[in-house]
């Protein structure tokens, strides 16, 4: 029996897919590269020394998918693919309501067709309304979003959740991101975004390696301690971790549930410069420009039911965290970009 990962090639399917393999778990990965380079998988093999099926696919491909579940025994699948920038989906709605829906609509009818009943779902804090009281906890108001982005996220908890309800999924974990940094402490995978980041730590890891000038603090007005937006980030290896809990939970249960997965502790952007220049001793310059469009003052986590129920727990603080993203740029200064 294996578990599919789509978009396993990506920053947090990577991670997950070295923590499934060093557990023992047959592994079927599932990417277009829209957002993760082919080299990746090479360096998945290297750190973990096991090999895995994969396959180059749109999950919007119908056919791509049946044959995926046709030639592998497949007991569950962990949901990563879709687009994910935040400012991105403000600008183009559109795409990305079309994009991230569909490649739901057409994996959920695969898994029905195909008799796979058993979910983990890529989520985000973004489902979570603007004014809900911090810390965050599953039971926090959800929507209005922010953004498209968020919107498309809280459809995809609702269809899965009424999927799983009419019994077409026997059991569903949505697990709710707050914001992945990090990389793995081999340096060898880690977060290469296309283009210039749109994530705070990819942004200073590039301009602490000299590729880019300065980082852009998208405003210093918020209602926050120095005016900076504060945030949950969580090592991208806890939050891997997480989903090895998440499938053991959903294989002994028929239900759908969701739970935070964040470190309960909010820093600002000022607070994650500072820390990424004591774990690196380079300068981090910066520069203050209007509020990114889509964005809220703070957000961060209440990961207590994830502790009960998952026995999940973040292991790392926002020093490894940046130790190791360091690690991970300065030895790949152009990404997965042949050095």
């Amino acid at each position: 029996m294996a578990v599919l990962l789509t978009g396993g090639a990506g920053f947090i399917g990577s991670h997950t897919c070295v923590e499934l393999l060093a557990a023992g778990r047959d592994v079927v990965v599932a990417d277009n590269f829209s957002n993760s380079k082919p080299v990746v998988l090479d360096r998945i093999r290297k750190i973990s020394g096991r090999d895995f099926v994969f396959y180059e696919t749109d999950l919007r491909d119908a056919d791509g998918l049946r044959r995926i579940f046709a030639e592998n025994d497949i007991d569950a699948v962990i949901h990563f693919a879709g687009l994910k920038a935040v400012g991105e989906s403000v600008a183009k709605p559109l795409y990305y309501y079309s994009h991230n829906l569909t490649v739901t609509f057409e994996l959920c009818k695969a898994m029905r067709e195909a008799g796979c009943g058993v979910m983990v779902f890529s989520s985000s804090a973004t489902v979570y309304g603007q004014n809900g009281k911090m810390p965050l906890g599953e039971d926090s108001p959800l929507g209005p979003t922010t953004n498209p982005y968020g919107e498309t996220k809280l459809m995809q908890e609702r269809i899965i959740t009424d999927l799983q309800r009419a019994g077409e999924l026997r059991s569903a974990v949505l697990l709710r991101y707050f914001n992945p940094i990090g990389a793995h402490p081999s340096g060898l995978i880690g977060e290469d975004p296309n283009g210039i980041p749109n994530n705070l730590l990819p942004y200073i890891s590039q301009v602490a390696v000299g590729k880019l000038p300065y980082v852009k603090v998208y405003g210093n007005d918020y209602p926050t301690r120095d005016g900076t937006g504060v945030r949950d980030y969580i090592h991208v290896v806890d939050l891997a971790r997480a989903h090895l809990k998440a499938l053991d939970y959903a294989a002994r249960k028929s239900c759908v549930r969701a739970f935070n997965i964040g470190t309960g502790t909010g820093y600002s952007v000022l607070d994650v410069i500072k820390a990424f220049r004591d774990a690196s001793g380079k300068k981090v310059p910066y520069r203050t420009v209007h509020r990114r469009p889509g964005d809220v003052a703070e957000c961060y986590a209440d990961p207590s039911l994830a502790a009960h129920e998952l026995r999940w727990k973040a292991e790392y603080g926002l020093s490894r965290m940046c130790e190791d993203a360091y690690r991970w740029q300065s030895m790949n200064p152009r990404g997965y970009e042949e050095q």
